[in-house]
């Protein structure tokens, strides 16, 4: 289901040049290539979250919602076929990964955040289904931005 998601996304970007990847088509600040960009460092900090448990993230930091902002963004040498790439990539080293799992029960505390319960863990599991969901969430978002560029859609 996962990798169904990831193709729905992918084909969001069908035939777009950069620029068409990360203009603005509605209100929100989100853009196309700016969502695949957020997706793939979403699913690398999952994943890295199974193997080794929540890093330290400092939420009253304003360097953290910038360097979130920016994570929404092309930025310097960035083009849509190099996050595309980055994105394949990202999604490969996940399935090889999931793939040496003994098992999915292996769990880990979630870093203290205001939207995670106090002391509440995750399983592998429910990291992928989080993944799951986070990348279909974003699925509908790229489809409603693709569909106000040029009347694409996903599906129909």
């Amino acid at each position: 289901m996962l990798a169904e998601q990831r193709d729905f996304l992918r084909f969001t970007v069908k035939d777009l040049d950069d620029d068409q990847a990360a203009q603005r088509t509605t209100a929100s600040e989100l853009t196309l290539a700016g969502l695949i960009k957020h997706v793939t460092a979403t699913e690398r900090e999952w994943i890295e979250f199974i193997q080794h448990g929540a890093g330290e993230i400092d939420y009253e930091d304003p360097a953290t919602f910038e360097a979130h902002a920016q994570g929404f963004r092309l930025a310097g040498e960035e083009t849509l076929r190099s996050v595309l790439a980055d994105y394949q990539r990202t999604a490969e080293q996940t399935e090889e990964y999931v793939r040496t799992l003994p098992d999915l029960e292996v769990a880990h505390k979630l870093p203290a955040a205001p939207w995670f319960p106090e002391d509440a863990g995750w399983t592998a599991r429910d990291v992928l289904l989080h993944l799951l969901r986070e990348t279909a969430q974003h699925c509908g978002h790229a489809d409603i931005i693709r569909e106000s560029l040029d009347g694409q859609k996903t599906m129909g």
